[in-house]
């Protein structure tokens, strides 16, 4: 077979791509995600009993905010990875930017603290399970993102991959920070980016073989 007959071939039953595809694919990953992953982290976990008097703290949409933003960081690199050739622009300092300020907040808190209340700042009183349940509550966006992406074309996989799980992950972090009552920003700013880490990682790893076309 000559090379034009197979680009004719090739070209026969070719349609146009729908228009804002990618938008249409992440906005319904992300309604199911974060529905699923709020609706699990209530049924697993339950809402705080004080959210409302919570709700008047400003630290409290402090560790709301955070992992909202990297969310939204996410997307915006995720919605570009999902594009071959597309390049990311400013999405890695628009990832970056979140949790060098969380951090900041935290070093600050820290440095103010006496020394023998640093710890208990870091560790809070959940510091075993808040990682595990993020990246629990996660599951849910994870499975979403990762549908919405492998029905585009990345091409580079396992960046890919990471980026589509640290937006799950912090789709999950927003979900648990309606059920954690830690407040520290030393806490947040250590075991929510842990959780957050660990659903990139798995995505990182996931990814050349869940979105390879």
């Amino acid at each position: 077979m000559k090379t034009d007959d197979l680009v004719a071939m090739l070209a026969a039953g070719a349609e146009p791509v729908a228009q804002r595809a990618t938008a249409r694919r992440y906005t319904a990953a992300l309604a199911w995600g974060g529905a699923g992953s709020l609706l699990l982290m209530v049924l697993a976990l339950g809402l705080r009993a004080d959210l409302r008097a919570a709700a008047l703290l400003p630290m409290f949409w402090m560790k709301l905010a955070f992992p909202l933003a990297l969310a939204a960081a996410a997307l915006a690199a995720v919605s570009r990875l999902s594009r071959p050739g597309a390049s990311l622009g400013f999405a890695p300092y628009a990832l970056a930017a979140p949790v060098l300020m969380v951090w900041a907040v935290a070093a600050w808190n820290l440095a103010a603290a006496e020394p023998g209340q640093r710890a208990a700042l870091i560790l809070g009183g959940t510091w075993a399970s808040c990682t595990a349940y993020v990246v629990l509550v996660s599951v849910p966006g994870f499975i979403a993102v990762m549908w919405a992406m492998r029905g585009l074309a990345p091409t580079r996989f396992a960046l890919a991959g990471a980026t589509a799980g640290l937006l799950a992950g912090a789709t999950g972090a927003a979900a648990y920070a309606l059920h954690c009552d830690e407040m520290q920003a030393p806490f947040v700013a250590v075991w929510y980016v842990l959780g957050m880490l660990v659903p990139g990682m798995a995505g990182a790893i996931a990814g050349p073989r869940l979105l390879r076309w």
